[in-house]
């Protein structure tokens, strides 16, 4: 397993289609930054949940994910499940966004994403953020839809139970459901643990990046 450093991290954005995608696909990659990097400028969009408990949830939930970070948090209302048919207002949110932020990383769901809603965040994040290395992350559902990552951020055990335990805290609205359970998060992490010869980790798709072989 081959470690490239991507220099230092002072702005990350992350996105959303849903409330709680960021915790669940990056909670732990957040946690692991803002620990490391007090500071942290965190720009945060949700693009559905606005005006509901669940933006309540969400913000909770990213304060956690981000401690000691200058965290921002944006939550919209678009209608759950329908975001391809509101593509020129997710489209404006993302300019919007970038307007306001410089970040040294994005945070996004991934491409190969089943779910129309975080497949099309994925497909207009890089048609804004076009000079950014952005990470897709994944999130586990019935779909099946997992497939090959190209990138890992290593989580300690610590670090992952204090992700579960704060997926558990805020996101009382989610108990309910049968994939969101501790077996899942911690079944997923320990997979890509295996794979980046880790205990625990995240794992990332990267459609495109630079390197600098000669530091």
């Amino acid at each position: 397993m081959i470690g490239l450093g991507g220099g230092p991290v002072r702005e990350v954005v992350a996105l959303g289609a849903h409330c709680d995608d960021i915790a669940i696909g990056a909670g732990g990659t957040l946690l692991t930054l803002c620990a490391a990097r007090p500071g942290l400028r965190v720009h945060a969009l949700v693009c559905t949940g606005g005006g509901t408990a669940r933006e309540a949830e969400e913000r909770g939930a990213l304060v956690a994910c981000c401690p000691d970070a200058d965290l921002d948090v944006t939550v919209l209302d678009l209608p759950d499940g329908l975001l391809p048919a509101r593509w020129e207002r997710v489209k404006r949110a993302l300019e919007a966004l970038r307007g306001r932020a410089a970040p040294d990383l994005v945070l996004a769901p991934n491409r190969h994403d089943a779910h129309q809603d975080h497949r099309l965040l994925a497909e207009l994040a890089p048609t804004v953020f076009r000079d950014h290395l952005t990470l897709g992350y994944e999130i586990a559902k019935w779909d099946g839809d997992l497939g090959r990552p190209t990138a890992y951020q290593p989580l300690t055990e610590a670090v992952l139970d204090e992700k579960v335990a704060l997926l558990h805290e805020h996101y009382h609205s989610q108990l309910g459901r049968d994939w969101f359970g501790r077996d899942t998060f911690l079944g997923l992490a320990r997979l890509r643990g295996v794979q980046c010869r880790a205990r625990f980790a995240e794992a990332f798709f990267v459609d495109k990046l630079t390197l600098d072989l000669a530091g």
